[in-house]
């Protein structure tokens, strides 16, 4: 199958899914067409969907077309035959003679033996198997990348219906069960069995220390502004309940008023901070999209309730049920029920949720905040947050991070202590809030507001300057990206260009492989958001601690040393063609560099020359015009790269040191294991040799050399690093401002002799107390 059919194969099919999923009354009707459909598409014998049971280790044929019908309900367990492999490696099983292959197992009901060829693959809940897309045909079958991608993209969207389905199942058994439970007592009552009795007494909440849980770090100090949420009962109360049809208007005009004000928010949210942050209001809209959410507010109208009471009822019981489940995460799901409950409310009752505007900054203090609260407020003018309920899963949490806005949840009693001529702190560093704090509290707050403040104006003065030393060199300062938001924070903080651009958000945030076009799109605005300033974007580095959910992956014992980066793009070549030519696309947009990640030796560059040239030649037959100069470097992570840097550089236009990997690989020490920690050490001798490598190959060949990571965010580090030859450093945004004030003050030669001091040492331990004392001689 051709590339464009596969991608074709996978929209198309997608689309008709979605419309699938509106037809069908229930979850077994939509897996059902489903694999008719999906057959019918890969021109397949057989297509069946496979979900793995509650104890992880048996899986159970739902839905099957080619298969006898009788197969359905059959279990296997993980251990057993091709589909069971399937979840046991996490990724995709492939074969053109599956009664060959060693796992092969044959299920007599399923009469399968006339089958020849296999094709599994795993889809998952946050990173948990839910179960297994098979694909069969009786003739022999060499599955193309094209299609497997196309195939696990449609298994991604079976997860979510499935995910969805089995969500909105627990909701409808806890129902039954309290019930029943009901039934019970109220027979054992009238039984004599059981005699009425009260309950005791509850304990009321503490109203002692307003602490609470710290949600995003900060701290802020100001007058407060109480967000107070209408009381839906009461205008159920008091409503008058209209003819049964009228209501059934009222109602269905008031759910596509929620469903355009949640589109609106989704792009609001999009645009001011990711697609990601903004993938909240989606989950909402598909919720308000669900055919059994709607039917169950449809039965009750027609029973003679109004709308209005209706919708409180039902979203009342999912409320109660998702607040009763002890995953935190699906807990946290009952304000999000809460939210939509209210939005088809507002919509019912005509009031219109508009942007909260603010005449001067406060702090916002509310009972729950909710999402909607959240995308709607003047965000310019909410410099703290604090309320009584929600943790750290809640979506709104998320946004406050996502916004940088301080903010503490979870406070008891927080409401009873603040009115609305209050004065709060608000510490979202310890999760305390204080009420009118007394004068030695808002002093020390005032203090390190100032010290901060007084930094912050010190830097920005420096802001537009040149980062160059007393004695005249010149250092680069760029900016780590990878969601479009940054952009507006690297030129905040003076960046200029972007040293490395993650492209793996926008594959992250997405549920299937973004296409070519969706690609530039994002390219496009990163380099439009640097005119005339150099990006270098980095093709994707998915593996180790990073992956994508539509995207099967083999479990591994070592996934930093196992199939990552730029290794696997080399396997999938397809997608690997599709990012080259969407940068390619872009690059005309601005000072456009391709930069590839672990990279080990020559023959890896030179096969990704080869693709690069072979992108190039087919956008040049289609009329697409791109940047032919378009830089080409490599990131210098491995110690092999390391080895062979002569022989790298004369392939190459500059090379990027990423000292996050080129220490982790060099050391044998994973970063993210505590056990080990204390051995990753940016000052162990051998990495700082290995920089010096670099940056001395580099020069020899006349090649720009570069460094990204951690270790540069540093005052006194960059110091070093300049000292060791590197005259261009890629770092977080905010730190750029530092690290320039450093190199202002630090000349050349200074620099140098710090250096070479270094390189002479034979210990970590003395590298760090030599550079202690430098920094504090130098005032950094």
């Amino acid at each position: 199958m051709p590339e464009e059919a596969g991608e074709q194969l996978g929209l198309r099919t997608l689309e008709d899914i979605s419309a699938l999923i509106l037809q069908s009354h229930d979850l077994q009707e939509t897996l059902d067409n489903i694999v008719n459909l999906v057959a019918k598409r890969m021109s397949s014998d057989v297509c069946s969907i496979y979900l793995l049971e509650e104890d992880g280790e048996t899986l159970r044929l739902h839905a099957t077309r080619g298969l006898s019908r009788l197969s359905v309900g059959i279990t296997m367990k993980i251990s057993e035959g091709l589909t069971g492999l399937v979840v046991e490696q996490r990724g995709v099983v492939a074969t053109d003679n599956a009664p060959r292959h060693p796992r092969y197992k044959y299920f007599r009901k399923t009469k399968e033996e006339k089958v020849l060829s296999f094709l599994g693959v795993p889809f998952f809940e946050r990173d948990t198997p839910m179960g297994v897309l098979v694909i069969q045909n009786r003739e022999a079958r060499t599955f193309t990348p094209q299609e497997i991608s196309a195939v696990s993209t449609i298994a991604w969207q079976i997860s979510s219906i499935v995910s969805n389905a089995k969500l909105l199942d627990s909701v409808r058994k806890k129902e039954e069960e309290r019930a029943f439970f009901a039934a019970e007592v109220d027979r054992l009552k009238k039984s004599g069995v059981l005699k009425e009795g009260g309950r005791p007494a509850r304990k009321s909440p503490s109203s002692a220390a307003l602490t609470g849980i710290g949600i995003s770090p900060g701290f802020a100090l100001g007058k407060v502004s109480i967000l107070h949420h209408r009381g839906p009962t009461e205008e159920a109360v008091l409503e008058r309940v209209r003819p049964r049809a009228e209501e059934l208007n009222m109602f269905q005009q008031a759910l596509e008023k929620a469903r355009i004000h949640t589109i609106y928010m989704e792009k609001r949210m999009g645009e001011i901070l990711s697609e990601a942050d903004a993938a909240i209001f989606h989950s909402h809209l598909m919720i308000l999209e669900d055919r059994g959410f709607i039917a169950k507010i449809t039965a009750l109208i027609e029973e003679g309730l109004g709308a209005h009471r209706a919708v409180n009822q039902v979203v009342e019981a999912y409320v109660s049920a998702f607040a009763r489940m002890e995953d935190p995460y699906l807990r946290e799901r009952s304000a999000d029920m809460e939210d939509i409950g209210r939005r088809i409310c507002d919509a019912l009752n005509g009031h219109s949720k508009h942007r909260e505007r603010l005449r001067e900054e406060r702090i916002i203090v509310a009972r729950e905040l909710l999402p909607s609260d959240l995308a709607i407020m003047d965000h310019g003018k909410v410099i703290g947050i604090a309320t009584e309920k929600g943790n750290q899963n809640a979506h709104s949490a998320i946004m406050a991070r996502a916004l940088g806005i301080p903010a503490v949840f979870g406070v008891e009693g927080l409401l009873q202590r603040v009115g609305v001529r209050s004065e709060v702190v608000v510490d979202g560093n310890s999760g305390c809030v204080y009420v009118n704090p007394d004068q030695s509290v808002k002093q020390e707050y005032v203090r390190l507001q100032g010290e901060f403040d007084q930094k912050q104006r010190a830097l920005e003065e420096i802001r537009d300057l040149p980062a160059q030393t007393p004695d005249g060199c010149t250092v680069s300062l760029l900016a780590n990206i990878g969601l479009l938001s940054d952009l507006k924070v690297a030129h905040l903080h003076g960046a200029e260009g972007v040293g490395l651009y993650r492209t793996e958000f926008p594959f992250m945030t997405r549920s299937s492989l973004p296409t070519r076009q969706v690609q530039a799109s994002v390219y496009r605005k990163v380099l439009e958001g640097f005119p005339d300033l150099p990006v270098h974007i980095r093709t994707l580095d998915i593996g180790g601690d990073k992956g994508l959910s539509y995207f099967p992956h083999p479990k591994e014992d070592n996934p930093f040393l196992g199939w990552r980066s730029m290794r696997l793009s080399l396997d999938r070549e397809d997608i690997l063609r599709e990012q080259l030519a969407a940068i390619l696309i872009a690059s005309a947009s601005g000072k456009c560099n391709l930069m590839f990640p672990m990279i080990s030796g020559v023959d890896e560059v030179r096969r990704i020359k080869a693709i690069l040239s072979q992108v190039k030649d087919e956008l040049t037959r289609e009329g697409r015009s791109f940047d032919p100069e378009i830089g080409f470097g490599v990131m210098v992570e491995l110690p092999a790269a390391i080895l062979v840097i002569d022989m790298l550089v004369r392939e190459v236009d500059y090379v990027s040191i990423g000292t996050n990997d080129l220490i982790q690989y060099t050391l044998a020490c994973d970063r993210n294991n505590p056990r080990v920690r204390k051995w990753y050490d940016p000052y162990h001798p051998a990495v700082l040799h290995s920089i010096k490598k670099v940056a001395d190959a580099a020069a020899g060949a006349g090649k720009p050399a570069s460094l990204c990571g951690e270790m540069a965010g540093e005052p006194i580090n960059a110091v070093l690093l300049m000292g060791l030859g590197l005259r261009c450093f890629s770092l977080s945004a905010p730190n750029i401002p530092k690290v320039k004030e450093a190199v202002r003050r630090v000349s050349l030669q200074k620099a140098r002799e710090i250096g070479d001091r270094v390189l002479a040492m034979e210990s970590a331990q003395s590298i760090r107390e030599y550079l202690e004392a430098a920094q504090r001689e130098l005032g950094l």
